[in-house]
C-alpha cells in the first residue's frame, strides 16, 4: 500500500477509534496527515509505507518525532528512534518498522495520549 493509501486508511481508523477525542476531523493532505486533539495535542503522520515513516508531534511548546531515516546505528532500535523535547535522539520505545502501520500508530496515540512528553519531565 502506498503512502496516501496508507494515510486514508489511517485517518478512517483514527476517527473511529478516537473520535471523540478530536477536535477536528483528520486532514489529509498529499503526503501526510494530520490530527488535532482536544487536548492541544497535534501529531503529524507520514508513511512512506510500514518499513518507512515518521510519526511528529506537538504538546504546548514541545516536540517529538519518531522516525526511521537510518542516522543513528548506535541505538538499540535503529532505524527507527526518538527525537525526544530536549533535542536527543533516544531508542524508540514505541513502533517496530514492517508493523502494519495502524498498530504503530495506535500505539503511538495511547502512549501519547496519556503522556505526551513519554516520561521525560519537562526541563
Amino acid at each position: 500500500m502506498s503512502g496516501l493509501g496508507i494515510h486514508l486508511a489511517l485517518a478512517e481508523q483514527v476517527s473511529a477509534r478516537y473520535g471523540a477525542k478530536l477536535a477536528a476531523d483528520p486532514h489529509l493532505s498529499q503526503d501526510a496527515l494530520t490530527l488535532q486533539f482536544n487536548d492541544g495535542l497535534a501529531l503529524e503522520l507520514r508513511f512512506v509505507s510500514a518499513g518507512e515513516y515518521a510519526i511528529h508531534w506537538l504538546w504546548g511548546d514541545a516536540e517529538l518525532r519518531i522516525d526511521t531515516a537510518p542516522v543513528h546505528p548506535g541505538l538499540a532500535t535503529f532505524p527507527n528512534h526518538l527525537h525526544d523535547h530536549q533535542g536527543a535522539c533516544r531508542a524508540d520505545p514505541l513502533t517496530v518498522p514492517g508493523r502494519d502501520p495502524w498498530e504503530n500508530v495506535e500505539r503511538v496515540l495511547e502512549s501519547v495520549l496519556a503522556d505526551p512528553l513519554l516520561g521525560v519531565a519537562l526541563p
